[in-house]
Order: C-alpha cells, then sequence, then structure tokens
C-alpha cells in the first residue's frame, strides 16, 4: 500500500468487505457458543434451513437455495458432516448425494430457529441504522458484479495490465 493511500475507499473493499464479515460472523458465532452450541458454525445455518425446508437435497439445490458456489456448499457440507450434523446419501446418479440432517440436527432446530428470527431482526435493526441498507447494497452488488464481472472491468480501464505480462507467467 502506498503512503496516502484511502482506507476508506474502493481499492480495499474486498478487505473491508471480509473485515465486516468476520465482525458479523463471530458475533453470531458467540450467541451460538450462549446458546450451548460453540461448534455450530454461522454458515451452518442456511444450509440446515434449505435441508430442512427441502427434507434432503442435492448439493447443487443447497448452493442454490442459499446464493453460494457449489464448492462453497460442498465444502460446508462436509465440515456438517463431521460434525454429526448431515448425512449424505446416494442420489439419482452416482455423482448427485443427496444432504439429509441427522437427529442431532433436528434437536438443535428450536434453538437454531429462536436464534434465526433473533439474528433477522438484529439485522433489520443494522439495516435500519445505515444510509442505505446493507442487505440491499449487497444484493445490488453481486447482481452487477454478476452482469459485468471484476475481471472485465479491470480490463476495461487497463486493457494492456493482462496482455502485458503474459510473457511473464512462469
Amino acid at each position: 500500500m502506498t503512503e496516502g493511500t484511502d482506507t476508506t475507499g474502493p481499492e480495499l473493499l474486498g478487505t473491508r468487505l471480509r473485515h465486516l464479515l468476520e465482525l458479523m460472523e463471530g458475533d453470531v458465532a458467540a450467541v451460538y457458543a450462549d446458546l450451548g452450541l460453540a461448534d455450530f458454525r454461522p454458515r451452518y445455518t442456511p444450509i440446515v434451513w434449505a435441508v430442512a425446508a427441502s427434507g434432503g437435497s442435492s448439493i447443487r439445490d443447497l448452493a442454490a437455495a442459499v446464493g453460494v458456489t457449489h464448492s462453497a456448499a460442498s465444502q460446508t457440507v462436509a465440515q456438517m458432516a463431521e460434525d454429526g450434523l448431515v448425512v449424505l446419501t446416494p442420489g439419482s446418479d452416482a455423482r448427485t448425494r443427496i444432504v439429509g440432517l441427522t437427529p442431532k440436527a433436528e434437536r438443535l432446530l428450536p434453538r437454531l430457529r429462536t436464534e434465526w428470527q433473533a439474528t433477522t431482526t438484529a439485522a433489520r435493526a443494522l439495516d435500519a441504522e445505515l444510509s442505505a441498507p446493507l442487505s440491499a447494497l449487497v444484493d445490488e452488488a453481486i447482481a452487477a458484479v454478476r452482469r459485468r464481472p471484476m475481471r472485465q472491468r479491470i480490463a476495461d480501464v487497463a486493457p494492456d495490465l493482462i496482455a502485458q505480462h503474459r510473457d511473464d507467467r512462469p
């Protein structure tokens, strides 16, 4: 970083978004610990709700339902399986696995439902404190980057950047 760099500008946006996520997820994880769920990770919750609603879903369907990549959903499901929260059974073909909740996860649903409702209310209150709702801005940003990815945006403002360095690759 160069001297005089604005740490609130767009150049550090990714870093600041990760920091915001760390702050928010850390506090939600602390609430889980307060509820006696110290090993339950905030990223498990959307998967739990999607599986509970469907009765069982493929990882691809879960990824679509919670708005993450297939890889991210697969990694989260693998961690949840290690923690005894989900089971994987063969799907209609050899490549598909169906994710279902274990009895352990089913027993957690009442506490998770209460936490989910409280978190939703707290998130709405946070949105109300801001000059624009964070949830709406995040949705807008995701849509904008899907329409025109950052790679393209960078190439548009620095078309020679990648071309100049193609020959420098190891």
